[in-house]
This record gives C-alpha cells, sequence and structure tokens, in this order.
C-alpha cells in the first residue's frame, strides 16, 4: 500500500527538519491580513542547480512502453456532479481509496487569504473551486478513508477557510467539512500547513538546495490527491498537477536553511531556470508519490500567472469550449500533459518539463500511450495565452 511506501520512506532518509509545533486544528486557521498579494521572486538569481538531464528530442520514441495512463475526461456546469463523473470514469474513488486509509488533498489556494466581497480569488481563475474539494472529500469517505485531510500552503501563513466559497455561495470549505464529519462520523480537517504541520521533514532535491523540507501531513498521509487549477505560470510554463506541490514546503522559513529568512519565495528565486525548477517539482513530487490528480478547467487563468498581480487574466472554459472541464487519472504526468495539449502548450510544456518527469519514471505523456476517456482530444481544444518566461 501506498501509506507503507511513505512510512518506508521516512524510515529509509526522509529526516525531520526544524518543526513549528502542531497547532490546534480548527475548522478554519485564522485571518490572513489583507494585503496585495506577493508571489513574484526578487533579488539576484542564485547560481542555476546542478546540470539535470536533457529530455530527449521524442520522448515518445525514446521511451517506448505498452502501458496505457487512462484520463477521465468531464465536462458540464456542475463541478460537484463533474467531479463524481470523472471518478467514475476513471474507475471509482474506491481504486485509489481504501478502508482506513488518511487522505491529503491538495487544493491551490495560493491567494484565499486575500478572498473577501471585493476580491474572489475562485472566479479570477487563481484557486480551486471549493465545489471539487468537497466532492473528492465524500468520495474518499464514501469509500471508507478514516480521515481526509484538505490543506495548501498559501501565500500567507494562517487564513480563513471560510472564504472558500463555492461558486453558487450556497457553501463554504468550513461548513462542508464541518457538514461531512459529522455525517460520516470521521474527521475531515482544513489545514494552513504552515501553522497546523506538526513536523517539517527533509526531503532530498537534486538543485542547489540539497534537501527541502515538506509537511509531515503530506508525507504520512496514506492517499495523496492533487487538485489544481489550470494556469499559466511565468516560472513553470503551466502550473498543473506536478507543480501545484511546491505548496507542500514552508512559507516563512526552513528550519535547516543557511539564512533565518530562507522563504517559499526563494524556491522560485533559486536555481532561476525552468529546467531548475522543474527539478525542485519533481524531487518533491518523487518524495510524497501522489496517488490521483483532479486539474480543474473550470475558470483558470492565461497569460502572466499564476495571479493577477503578475498580469494574469481570467479565463472561464465556458466562454471558449461551451462548458467547464475536469481532467483525472492515476498519472499525473499523463494528467498534465493531456492539459498541456487541450491548451495548445505542448511545444513550451509537455517536452521540456513533462520529459524531465517520464526521464524520472513518474508517469507517461506521449498522447499515444493516454487512453483519453469522456471525450476526444480534439473535441477539447481551447486557445491560450501563454506566459513571457521570467527565466
Amino acid at each position: 500500500m501506498n501509506g507503507i511506501g511513505r512510512r518506508r520512506l521516512l524510515r529509509l532518509g526522509v529526516r525531520a527538519a526544524a518543526g513549528l509545533g502542531a497547532s490546534s486544528w480548527l475548522a478554519g486557521c485564522g485571518g490572513g491580513s489583507e494585503g496585495p498579494a506577493q508571489p513574484t521572486p526578487s533579488g539576484t538569481p542564485a547560481p542555476v542547480s546542478p546540470p539535470t538531464p536533457e529530455p530527449p528530442a521524442s520522448f515518445c520514441t525514446a521511451s517506448p512502453s505498452a502501458h496505457l495512463s487512462r484520463v477521465a475526461v468531464a465536462r458540464g456546469a456542475d463541478l460537484a456532479a463533474m467531479t463524481r463523473e470523472v471518478l467514475t470514469r476513471l474507475g471509482g474513488i474506491e481504486s485509489v481509496v481504501h478502508p482506513g486509509e488518511s487522505v491529503f488533498i491538495k487544493p491551490n489556494m495560493v491567494t484565499l487569504p486575500w478572498a473577501g466581497p471585493s476580491y474572489d480569488p475562485f472566479r479570477m481563475g487563481e484557486c480551486t473551486k471549493p465545489e471539487i474539494a468537497i466532492a473528492v472529500a465524500e468520495e474518499c469517505l464514501q469509500a471508507g478513508a478514516s480521515e481526509v485531510t484538505i490543506g495548501d500552503g498559501s501565500q500567507m501563513p494562517r487564513f480563513d477557510w471560510s472564504r472558500a466559497v463555492t461558486l453558487d455561495g450556497s457553501t463554504d470549505l468550513v461548513r462542508a467539512a464541518s457538514d461531512l464529519s459529522a455525517r460520516y462520523r470521521r474527521p475531515v480537517r482544513l489545514a494552513c500547513l504552515e501553522v497546523d504541520t506538526p513536523e517539517w521533514l527533509e526531503v532530498s532535491t537534486a538543485t542547489s538546495l540539497g534537501r527541502v523540507a515538506v509537511s509531515s501531513l503530506v508525507a504520512h498521509a496514506d492517499r495523496v490527491i492533487s487538485i489544481p487549477v489550470a494556469k499559466s505560470h511565468r516560472w513553470a510554463r503551466l502550473t498543473l498537477s506536478l507543480k501545484n506541490f511546491v505548496g507542500i514546503t514552508p512559507l516563512e522559513r526552513y528550519g535547516w536553511a543557511a539564512s533565518p529568512d530562507h522563504s517559499r519565495v526563494d524556491l522560485h528565486r533559486n536555481d532561476f531556470d525552468l529546467r531548475g525548477f522543474t527539478q525542485l517539482t519533481l524531487d518533491l513530487v518523487q518524495a510524497v508519490r501522489p496517488d490521483l490528480a483532479i486539474i480543474d478547467l473550470s475558470i483558470g487563468m492565461e497569460g502572466n500567472g499564476p495571479s493577477s498581480s503578475l498580469g494574469g487574466t481570467p479565463v472561464d472554459l465556458r466562454s471558449r469550449l461551451g462548458s467547464w472541464v475536469l481532467l483525472a487519472s492515476t498519472d499525473l504526468v499523463a494528467a498534465d500533459a493531456t492539459a498541456a495539449r487541450m491548451l495548445g502548450h505542448e511545444r513550451i510544456y509537455t517536452e521540456p518539463v513533462l520529459g524531465l518527469a517520464v526521464q524520472a519514471g513518474l508517469g507517461v505523456a506521449c498522447e499515444s500511450q493516454i487512453d483519453l476517456v469522456g471525450a476526444t482530444a480534439a473535441e477539447l481544444r481551447v486557445s491560450w495565452l501563454p506566459a513571457t518566461p521570467a527565466n
């Protein structure tokens, strides 16, 4: 089982970093300070990382495989119903989550701390829609999960999960977590990783950092599910299910770092090129070994994402495809490759970024190795402006 694999990983070499101490978990972990998001790295870029392998000229021909990875598709206007539909097409959540297992759900809530009456990061395409996370949590409980944690690092140490309101305004993540916990008599928790992480664990990385800390809430979970919102990204080209795991690192400081103010923003500044940043992402994914990805292609962001403060522009997929789209797969590389092709970003993302993921044995990216269920590739094609590369 994957949980046993995680515990074995910890015994074999993931070391505990200086912890922040376990805080008491609330359904919401406090309110964030008001102010604009500051995702832009500043200062002089650090030296680039040690050379990482170049992706093969064509990883499809260089890494032939009879293995097919399934990527399921759901289209519609009801995200909760679409979530259940896409999981059914994938074989059901019970094929991933088994009775008695703990589950960690990782959405992208990067600008949730600033949500309020005048600023909706969900309609801005910056954050994963709460409807999807709620539906996945309930599906996991129905499959017998012992507990479900929904967590992210965001851009502030504390933020108020009640600001994660569904698009129709009917509920929010705090009320939904409470309702699910009561209904299934098993806990659904919401975690601000910076303050709710009991222990930070060191993971080796091939970048110049040498190692990086990750939250034990993720590393110790039996099952890990990535639910990103699709956005173009000035440093990573696209932010999808793999890049989503940068959010499991500490925000303010690493206890092991030489500098006491070494922050997650420095992860973007360090090894400031596409290969170096990709290597960091792949090292994080190698460490936590996520089990499932569901990519939110309802309202995302094109152009200079990952936030509007950098110049990104919201895109409602209904205006371009006539419907919202969810993609799901137990192969995160295949899911990201399918999303990249859907957005027309294969040349700038699939070959240079996912080629390294294929080499690392994290999945398949060749179109001929992906079994697309629920739609054809041609039906999903949509225009999507790329970001201007910052590295």
